[in-house]
């Protein structure tokens, strides 16, 4: 049994680790929530419940929860598909329910049966779709990419461009050293005071639909300003599809999170998934009661948790905490802050995500790695998120399917001129096809020898011997079996 240590046995670490991770987080809400379509005050709401939430039941020391750009595509369709805002919410709550059942049934180990191609296709479609969706407003569009040239703003562009410059510039410079600041806040302080430098320029000047809008006025006016959900939706069945698909590719998501974040994890500890599972099912349903988005544990903040020295779980209580405390009291800060900037964010995010080195490996790897990879892209692309995982896991079946029918078997001629067939791996109905052509192969009047010593060999198989060996008294074909009993096997499968 694992003995987990108290969220608070290292406040000096955690407390600077938290302000670090709220100064990475905060730009991350906000730009998820727009790049999703749905107020930025729901981008927060998410990141406040996934930091003040998941970090008391979770066991997971330094994975930090919230909005995650993984499900950005998932949040433009659903909300689309099913009406708008308020039914969308009501599909993450369903959402939080499943994930929690799921970690009930302690279903967290089953994440390793997702193929690492599909998973790797996952992620690269969800970076192509941010990056397509994104870039219209990169340029101050508010359409798609097909809308660019017509609304085109000069002044949006130049803060895209200038974003992404200090985004991929930043480690080459000598503030790169120093984990605790973040590039992607210097942005957004940059091109906050370059906005308000240029707003009275002609030409270049951004309008009021270009910049975040979070309600003003505390506590009050955030509460009468969270959109809430529909729960009348609870009897529409798309929005249980919707529901199922957020908790399938939220957990894996998170479960994928967990397991990079334990690796970078300084003091070796494990985090239980199905605990996470327990967790990540709470704070999205209570993220979809209040407003926000659905949440997943990120890669990205944990990282940065990880590099600011952080040790325990009050690291992402703190950055919680603080999103809590922007949110109500700087408003006004926050309405400054212009969206093309927040573009930039994203789309480095998304580039990460389909790097063109992602795609050069899976080539290298062959078309059992690559075809599913492949696939899983297109399928995303083309129909939704789940589903393209779906078509990328049974092309990965398919290719097992393929590779275990002919290679379980191997057949070797020795000196004397016997035929050896041994079995590498288990014989199963999946092998059949490649026995039957091996068996097929042996000639009238030779020997063979079949070794099936240490491998499992199911019924299938062995009537399938059986067919061969009643087929080699007339052949003249002599057969000896080793550790294969063929006792209750029949010829011709018993018909």
């Amino acid at each position: 049994m694992h003995h987990y240590r108290s969220m608070f046995s290292y406040p000096k670490e955690d407390s600077v680790a938290g302000v670090v991770v709220f100064l990475v987080a905060l730009p991350l809400c906000l730009g998820i929530a727009i790049a999703c379509g749905v107020p930025p005050v729901s981008g927060l709401i998410a990141g406040i419940v996934g930091g003040m939430i998941v970090p008391l039941i979770s066991r997971s020391a330094l994975s930090v929860t919230g909005p995650a750009a993984g499900l950005t595509s998932i949040v433009l369709v659903e909300v689309q598909h099913l009406g708008g805002l308020e039914p969308f919410l009501t599909a993450v709550i369903v959402a939080g329910g499943l994930q929690f059942l799921l970690g009930v049934l302690r279903t967290g180990r089953f994440t390793a049966l997702v193929p690492s191609a599909v998973i790797k296709g996952m992620l690269a479609a969800i970076g192509i779709t941010i990056v397509w969706k994104q870039l219209p407003v990169a340029f101050g569009a508010t359409g798609g990419v097909f809308d660019i040239p017509s609304q085109f703003n000069l002044g949006a562009a130049v803060l895209a461009t200038l974003s992404l410059a200090i985004l991929y510039g930043w480690k080459y410079t000598p503030f790169g050293r120093y984990a605790f600041i973040s590039p992607a806040l210097v942005v957004v302080v940059v091109a906050s005071v370059v906005a308000a430098f240029i707003r009275d320029m002609p030409g270049l000047a951004l309008g009021a639909q270009q910049f975040v809008d979070v309600p003003l006025g505390g506590v009050n006016a955030l509460y009468a300003a969270l959109p809430r959900p529909d729960f009348a939706a609870i009897a529409n069945p798309a929005v249980w599809v919707a529901g199922a698909t957020i908790a399938v590719v939220a957990s894996i998501e998170t479960l994928l999170s967990l397991q990079a974040v334990d690796r970078l994890d300084p003091l070796k500890r494990h985090s239980p998934p199905d605990r996470e599972l327990l967790a990540q099912g709470t704070a999205n349903a209570l993220s979809g009661l209040l407003g926000g988005l659905p949440v997943t544990a990120v890669i990205v903040r944990s990282g940065a948790n990880v590099a600011a020295g952080g040790r325990e779980r009050m690291s992402a209580l703190v950055h919680g905490v603080l999103l809590l405390l922007a949110v109500v009291t700087a408003g006004p800060l926050l309405n400054t802050i212009p969206l093309a900037c927040l573009a930039a964010v994203l789309i480095q995010v998304g580039l990460n995500l389909c790097k063109p080195a992602l795609f050069t490996t899976q080539i290298r790897l062959g078309p059992q790695q690559l075809a599913p990879f492949v696939l899983t892209i297109a399928a995303v692309l083309a129909l939704d998120l789940l589903k393209g995982v779906i078509v990328g896991i049974v092309v990965g079946i398919m290719f097992v399917l393929y590779e275990n029918s002919r290679r379980a078997v191997v057949a070797e001629r020795d000196s004397a001129g016997v035929v050896r067939m041994r079995f590498r791996r288990d014989g199963t109905f999946v092998s059949k096809p490649g026995i039957v052509s091996t068996l097929d192969d042996v000639d009238d009047g030779e020997t063979v020898v079949i070794d099936g010593n240490g491998e499992y060999i199911d019924h299938d198989v062995k009537e399938v011997l059986a067919t061969f060996l009643e087929d080699a008294k007339q052949r003249n074909v002599k057969v000896s079996l080793v550790g294969i009993d063929l006792g209750l096997a029949k010829a011709g499968g018993g018909h």
